[in-house]
């Protein structure tokens, strides 16, 4: 399988799994709604560890910006590569968030609450404070891109025998750090699902906020250089 298409495929199961656990848990009617925290943590971890686990072997399971610009900045990626995987990671995540849409759809009918159609698609502060909600997302992604390059291969990235260590590492981060601004620690996880909320026909639905769209995404990448740069002086 082509890295590229690795890419598109692991972000977009990624999104499935991730953003369904969250509408399965907010949405009205569900089998699983008021699930609460736990269960979207977990949900979220497993959505990692199957992404990865699926497209480890063939494009290393980036399926993150912040990761492969990490990577990158580390010397374990080559940056002529960057760019495409980035695009293939958005284009992975918009179409998983479709896809999300397309299989609640009758409980994004029977919801009224517009924030929480929003919640599974992108993600949103508790409380909002920019400087401190991009902080928040630096810390958070910081812990991952240092963990996953202790774990990556040079040239690579990550395989599936990392899937478990990685999706746990996910499961922490969420467990611990994902209360104030809900672990983005992905630009492609937000943003991509954030323009398929704009565009796809969601009765009842608010604005994108697109005001906050660039936290999760500066946070991100500001963690992942720091995560990058701290390797680099430790090896």
């Amino acid at each position: 399988m082509s890295p590229y298409l690795a890419e598109v495929i692991g972000t977009a199961i990624l999104i499935i799994l991730g953003n369904g656990v969250v509408a399965n848990v907010v949405l009205k009617r569900t089998k699983g709604a008021n699930g609460g925290w736990i269960v979207i943590t977990f949900g979220w971890a497993i959505a990692v560890f199957t992404g990865v686990f699926m497209v480890g072997q063939f494009s290393g399971a980036h399926i993150n910006p912040a990761v492969t610009i990490g990577l990158a900045l580390a010397g374990k990626f080559a940056w002529a590569k960057v760019m495409p995987y980035v695009l293939c990671q958005l284009l992975g995540a918009f179409a998983g968030a479709c896809l999300v849409w397309l299989a609640y759809q009758t409980h994004y009918h029977a919801t009224e609450d517009a924030e929480l159609k929003k919640a599974t698609f992108c993600t949103a502060p508790e409380i909002r404070n920019i400087p401190n909600n991009v902080f928040t997302e630096a810390i958070g992604t910081f812990v991952l891109v240092f963990g996953v390059l202790f774990m990556a291969t040079p040239e690579v990235g990550l395989g599936a025998l990392d899937a478990l260590p990685v999706a746990l590492l996910v499961l922490g981060i969420g467990l611990s750090l994902g209360g104030p601004t809900g672990y983005a620690i992905n630009p492609a996880r937000d943003l991509g699902p954030r323009l398929a909320h704009a565009v796809l026909p969601i009765k009842g639905k608010r604005d994108s906020d697109w005001g906050y769209a660039l936290v999760p995404v500066i946070g991100p990448l500001v963690g992942a250089a720091l995560a990058a740069g701290l390797f680099n002086l430790l090896s």
